[in-house]
């Protein structure tokens, strides 16, 4: 795009361009020590700029806040921007997470003297936190008081605590507000949120995330810190409120793209001076660290001085797994599978004493215990020969569990075992 020199006005038209401009009609202000943001008409005359101080009615009261710039086309502010595009920001910073809201009305620009009350206020926290203090230590609550936010109208005092379960604070407000004389609230945050209300400066030397323009604080994932850091040390992958900092998330889509680049692990590539596997690679430099085929020798190569062959490492063990099926003999006889619990057992299921199937050991042996079937009869399954069948498997199966074969002529186990077989003995 071709930059364009300013147009110079006279004197005359400067002053004619001054007197069209206009009082914006909405502001978009920041307030509170949550740092919400609220978008809010504006009825004075008086032209304002980013950074002004207003007093304001939002749903809390009456409170300060600061400017931070307008969404009306006729305000003449060069950091003035269009609703669609404060819109478009909020969607993509957090969308219905976004503490954003349009109930409210600026009243009136903040004074000299609400900047010293607002003052004052500020330096009354310390006695309203100890008294708090005090009542939570004698109610035995477990809660941690973070800190106080007293509006500048003096009617409501917000208490910011923390807490692993919920609270039945009831008695506390209540004799908050009896020692105080006015409305007492209670909220619960975490840890991050206690981070944006008392944290300062963090380790790369600038204000925390939270408290200096991000709103929406979403989870961090230990994904994001292995590929990122080359350690995984608590203390230099956490942030002031002792979880994953949140910058991690920033580069998150960078690494990501930068890693899809680089070949895995144990991957064949080809370099200038031959065929090697990949040992090791880094991100940021897209540096690969290469074992050369000929002499074991191990290289750094840029990604893009490398050529990727087809058969990887992935593609090598699924050859050699299917070597190691082939190799096995074919006459090994693969385990049978148990049978679900509950369900009869069939005949190719069931083996003898000796191993065999119990099919071979019918067509050998006959149960001679079993009544002959006539002709006329259908040649299905008799009742007899089920109980019969059912009988042996019972009894196969305790003897494969040591519990003995359960025959009539071994008195040792199974259903005869408290019986006597054949004629008792006699006196000769």
């Amino acid at each position: 795009m071709p930059i364009e020199p300013l147009p110079i006005l006279s004197e005359e038209e400067e002053a004619a361009a001054i007197e069209k401009l206009q009082p914006p009609k909405t502001v978009v202000v920041r307030y509170g020590f949550m740092k919400q943001i609220a978008e809010l008409t504006y009825d004075g005359d008086q032209v304002l700029g980013c950074g002004t101080k207003l007093i304001i009615r939002t749903s809390r009261g009456v409170e300060l806040a600061e400017m931070l710039t307008t969404t009306c086309s006729n305000s003449g502010c060069g950091s003035s921007v269009s609703r669609q595009k404060m819109l478009d920001y909020i969607e993509q910073s957090g969308g219905k997470q976004y503490p954003f809201t349009t109930e409210g009305k600026v009243l009136r620009v903040a004074t000299v003297e609400d900047l010293n009350d607002q003052s004052r206020i500020d330096s009354e926290k310390t006695r309203y936190i100890k008294a708090a203090r005090d009542v939570i230590r004698e109610l035995d609550l477990p809660m941690k008081l973070v800190e106080v936010e007293q509006l500048i109208s003096r009617d409501r005092i917000v208490f910011y605590f923390t807490s692993e379960n919920r609270i039945d604070f009831r008695e506390l407000v209540r004799r908050l507000a009896g020692e105080f004389h006015v409305r007492v609230e209670m909220r619960q945050v975490g840890a991050r949120d206690e981070a944006r209300l008392v944290a300062d400066y963090e380790r790369c030397g600038q204000h925390c995330c939270c408290k200096q323009f991000l709103k929406v604080l979403k989870p961090v994932s230990m994904r994001s810190a292995k590929v990122q850091k080359a350690t995984l040390d608590p203390t230099k992958i956490s942030g002031r409120c002792g979880r994953l900092m949140c910058c991690l998330r920033y580069e998150d889509e960078t690494y990501e793209a930068l890693r899809k680049k680089l070949p895995k692990r144990n991957a064949r590539v080809m370099t200038d001076d031959g065929p090697g596997s990949v040992i090791n690679s880094q991100i940021l430099t897209q540096l690969v660290l290469v074992e050369l085929d000929q002499g074991r020798k191990r290289q750094a190569y840029p990604v893009e001085h490398i050529e990727r062959l087809p058969n990887d490492g992935r593609q090598q063990q699924q050859q050699k797994k299917k070597a190691d099926d082939q190799s096995e003999p074919r006459g090994k006889r693969s385990e049978p599978s148990r049978p679900k619990p509950g369900r009869p057992l069939r005949d190719e299921q069931v083996e003898s004493a000796d191993g065999a199937p119990a099919a071979e050991v019918n067509d050998s042996k006959p149960d001679t215990d079993a009544p002959q079937a006539n002709a006329s009869q259908p040649t299905g399954d008799q009742p007899a020969e089920g109980g019969q069948r059912k009988k042996r498997r019972r009894r196969r199966r305790r003897k494969k569990r040591g519990g003995g074969g359960g025959d009539g002529n071994n008195p040792s186990g199974g259903d005869n075992a408290n019986r006597t077989s054949g004629p008792p003995p006699s006196d000769n």
